[in-house]
């Protein structure tokens, strides 16, 4: 097939030998086969900013460190040049991840490098050689809908041990290869320990599974390995190959809603506070 302008500079350097066809077009990316050495693989090519529908949302980006301090000043400041690393730095999330991920023992595709907005990873291979097809594609029996939840949730442990969230896992971004579930699409990926929204995203990611795999095995829908997980994170006492029971104890104690108020109300006083010290430093600058 005609070589795409974005895979040329990986052409012209070797890196891709042949654009053997074009796999898919999502919202955020091209995906295409190629040939690289006695190897195939697949180049996922990230579109531009403008013409991808996938919103950089900001409870996936909070926690994310950014070593350059001038280039953090600027993402704030949402300069023009603050944009552009803030792209940059949302591109270069999934291969961060992936390296990460792949070091941990997570089933995901093995990156191979990243030019240009360009990613170069291992082509995730079904058991008759082609390419693997979603889990949503996927008709379970009972007892490999268990066995392959099984092995999401080992994953989703070692992930959060890696210091990860997959933040969007579903059975869309999940693949089935010989071996069982492979987990792809990482650019949302979410900093667990310096995100304040990663307890309810590393839930609704096991939920997704759970019900998923239900459908299946009736009987999964009763596991709660979401809050288990989170609980044994927060505490200290997840490790990668901790047992899981897959159930958890909730507090059964009634809130007190007297010291809810209270702390609300103490909250608005603070910001009122900070409003109006806003103010006076505005008048006095005038």
């Amino acid at each position: 097939m005609k070589i795409p302008k974005r895979l040329q500079p990986l052409v012209d350097d070797g890196m891709v030998d042949e654009v053997l066809y074009q796999l898919m077009s999502g919202k955020e990316a091209e995906v295409f086969v190629v040939r690289c050495g006695d190897s195939v693989r697949c180049a996922k090519v990230y579109k531009e900013a403008q013409k991808r529908s996938f919103k950089q949302a900001v409870q996936y980006q909070e926690g994310r460190k950014v070593r350059n301090t001038r280039r953090a000043r600027a993402m704030g400041k949402k300069t023009r040049y603050g944009q552009k690393e803030q792209e940059d730095a949302w591109l270069n999330a999934e291969v961060d991840a992936l390296y990460r991920l792949a070091s941990a023992g997570v089933r995901v595709p093995k990156p191979h490098g990243f030019v240009d907005g360009v990613l170069l990873m291992d082509l995730v291979s079904g058991t008759d050689g082609e390419v693997a097809p979603q889990l949503g594609e996927v008709t379970l029996s009972p007892e490999k809908a268990r066995e392959y939840y099984s092995l999401v949730i080992a994953d989703v442990v070692r992930m959060l041990n890696a210091g990860l969230i997959h933040g969007d896992l579903s059975e869309f971004n999940v693949l089935v290869d010989k071996d069982g579930p492979v987990i792809i699409d990482l650019p949302q990926a979410v900093n667990a320990a310096g995100n304040n929204s990663a307890e309810r995203m590393l839930e609704r990611d096991v939920d997704n599974m759970r019900r998923y795999f239900g459908r299946f095995a009736p009987d999964l829908l009763n596991t709660d390995y979401g809050k288990e997980i989170w609980a044994l994170y927060e505490s200290g006492d997840l490790h990668p190959d901790t047992k899981l029971t897959g159930c958890f104890e909730h507090d059964t104690e009634s809130a007190d809603v007297d010291e809810l108020m209270a702390v609300i109300d103490a909250a608005k006083e603070e910001e009122r506070e900070r409003q109006e010290r806003a103010r006076d430093a505005e008048e006095g600058d005038d």
